[in-house]
């Protein structure tokens, strides 16, 4: 027949109304021990995941791959940081006397889940950190190249637009100096014109009209000795290369963005998996830790002048 609460011993149940059943300094020393571990295990595998990129194409290890090996070293980090301190929590713990085994058992899973708990909310804190510069500064000569290379593109659209007018208003000003005869510009001026023209079509509704159409002709008729039947023809063959290298780039980005939505979708679920293995994995860690630190037996020795206390397993 299994004791009650109410057949304890007066001792005992003074012990039980008193004592709380919660081992903080377990719960911190478990979870101290897992968040270096954390700490410690992402920053090899943040270095191993740059070791295997490249800055050229088609070397190094693939973003698919690079994203499959950080899920599964992920999961890693958090069985083996999780079960260190679930493991240090259970066993670390002031052992309960007069306690039915389930009782033991719920509060060495608490142990567990708590220690946990605070680790990751301090790994949390280190890892973005140390890792977030770490990161911030491999990314930062990738970011500084890809933003050149924008600047200079910009540069170059838009440099032909600024030697006329230089502002949004550049090609109401153009329309009014237009003329049916063969008009007498450099080059750079009617590179100019064309800039502002396939500038304000394509942030519209793309159609060329026909007064632009005419107009473009007349200057590719001026400068390359062709009909204006033929001038026309590679007007519009060259307005719709450049349509559709509008359409391919806005196609570009919306994919892009649609890949990273769902790189961060993916990336939010296998972290929550991650986290939850973490969670189960210190709390079976604690159950085992606890049941070793109660299987031990203390054996006292007492002579006439010294008393010795011996811990066997």
């Amino acid at each position: 027949m299994n004791p009650t609460p109410d057949t304890y011993p007066a001792a005992v149940q003074e012990q039980s109304n008193n004592v709380s059943g919660v081992s903080w300094g377990a719960i911190f020393a478990g979870a101290a021990g897992a968040a270096a571990l954390s700490l410690i295990l992402i920053l090899l595998g943040t270095g191993l995941g740059f070791s295997a990129m490249s800055p050229w194409a088609n070397e190094g290890a693939s973003a698919k791959g690079l994203g499959i090996s950080a899920v599964i070293w992920l999961a890693v980090t958090q069985i083996l940081a999780s079960g260190m301190g679930g493991y240090l929590a259970g066993r670390l713990r002031v052992k309960w006397a007069n306690m039915h085994g389930d009782e033991v058992y719920f509060r060495d899973t608490a142990h567990g889940f708590l220690s946990w708990a605070v680790a990751t909310l301090v790994a949390a804190v280190l890892i973005v950190g140390s890792v977030g510069s770490l990161v911030g500064g491999g990314v930062k000569a990738g970011a500084s190249m890809v933003s050149g290379a924008a600047s200079a593109a910009t540069q170059a659209a838009g440099s032909a637009a600024s030697n006329t007018s230089g502002d949004q208003y550049g090609y109401f000003v153009d329309s009014l100096f237009r003329d049916n005869r063969p008009v007498a510009v450099n080059d750079d001026a009617a590179r100019g014109v064309v800039v502002r023209i396939f500038t304000k079509t394509l942030a519209n509704d793309g159609q060329l009209n026909a007064e632009d159409r005419t107009y473009l002709a007349q200057l590719v008729s001026q400068r390359t000795n062709l009909s204006q039947a033929e001038a026309q023809a590679r007007v519009d063959q060259v307005y719709g290369q450049a349509r559709q290298a509008v359409e391919d780039a806005k196609l570009k980005a919306k994919q892009a963005a649609d890949a990273a939505a769902s790189a961060a979708a993916m990336t939010a679920l296998w972290t929550f998996i991650a986290l939850l293995i973490g969670a189960f994995i210190a709390s079976l860690a604690a159950i085992w830790g606890g049941r070793r630190r109660d299987a031990v037996t203390y054996l006292e020795t007492r002579s006439a002048y010294t008393t010795t206390t011996s811990t066997l397993r």
